[in-house]
């Protein structure tokens, strides 16, 4: 086989739009290690780059600090996560404006998690009840961006997958204008997810969701909390390497390789990707798409 025919069947043609999610850093040590992160993946030039807000508006400062700092620094488009959890209506409205403010365009509009990621949801008193209350306020206040998340294999507090869609139809009329789906190994589940989208009247960009991960029982853990599946052929392959952090990293970067291929078999072209902070396998997978470096002189 040519060096030519090897590079057809890897390289995947442009154009594709990439996105990173980020999380706001909770040591000096983090700090640098997310900033390190940021520098690394900036001259992809992606569409946009999210900032995570912990559960119960844990991170709230720290996002803010973060998505400011990207603003003010770099030549990225920062996107602000925001929840609807243990915060009234005004603090939340006092929080978008600051968004707004400090430059912030665009925000990932989410129901969230309890405080300490405990017990059933439980909206406040006088907050804000559900993710398309919540996006319908920000509209109000400024013509933000706005993305919503999405489940392929189901929400956990979901009913039913057909709930999930209805709901992920209700965030669109609200003014959500693009959906990043929670990360999934089975590239088929998300085919079907949009296809069921699109049959509803929803016809706003589904984005899945990838998790460029070298810590396999770390996916397993997270997995677990948000009712992901985990394919038994994944599994046996990290089988016995828990102590072997090499190949685990080249075997993540073989899965993230295939994952983006066959994704883009499937018609899609937009690609969210759940970087941990850390960003070698993003960087990679973004070269496998034939997303080059931008000169940022």
């Amino acid at each position: 086989m040519s060096h030519t025919s090897i590079n057809q069947s890897i390289i995947a043609p442009s154009p594709v739009q990439v996105s990173f999610e980020f999380s706001p850093p909770k040591t000096e040590e983090a700090e640098v290690a997310l900033w390190s992160a940021i520098r690394r993946l900036e001259p992809l030039a992606p569409a946009f780059v999210s900032v995570t807000y912990g559960a119960g508006g844990s991170t709230r400062e720290r996002t803010h600090a973060t998505v400011k700092r990207i603003v003010e620094e770099t030549t990225l488009h920062p996107a602000a996560h925001l929840t609807c959890v243990a915060a009234s209506r005004g603090e939340i409205d006092d929080i978008v404006r600051a968004y707004w403010d400090a430059g912030i365009r665009h925000i990932v509009a989410l129901r969230g998690d309890m405080p300490g990621i405990s017990g059933p949801y439980q909206p406040h008193t006088q907050g804000y009840q559900s993710t398309p209350e919540l996006i319908a306020g920000i509209r109000r206040i400024a013509p933000f961006e706005v993305s919503v998340s999405f489940y392929p294999e189901r929400h956990p507090d979901s009913s039913s997958l057909q709930h999930d869609i209805e709901l992920l139809k209700l965030k669109m009329d609200a003014g959500a204008t693009r959906a990043l789906g929670q990360f999934c190994f089975d590239n088929t589940i998300n085919a079907r997810f949009r296809d069921a989208a699109a049959k509803a009247g929803i016809d706003i960009p589904i984005v899945p969701g990838l998790m460029p991960a070298t810590n396999f029982n770390g996916v397993v853990r997270m997995a677990t909390k948000i009712g992901a599946s985990i394919p038994e052929w994944l599994a046996s392959a990290y089988q016995g390497l828990d102590d072997d952090a090499e190949t685990r990293r080249i075997l993540a970067a073989a899965v993230l390789a295939e994952q983006v291929r066959e994704l883009r078999t499937h018609g899609f072209e937009q690609f969210h990707f759940y970087t941990l902070n850390q960003a070698n396998l993003t960087y990679a997978a973004c070269r496998i798409l034939g997303i080059r470096p931008k000169d940022l002189t």
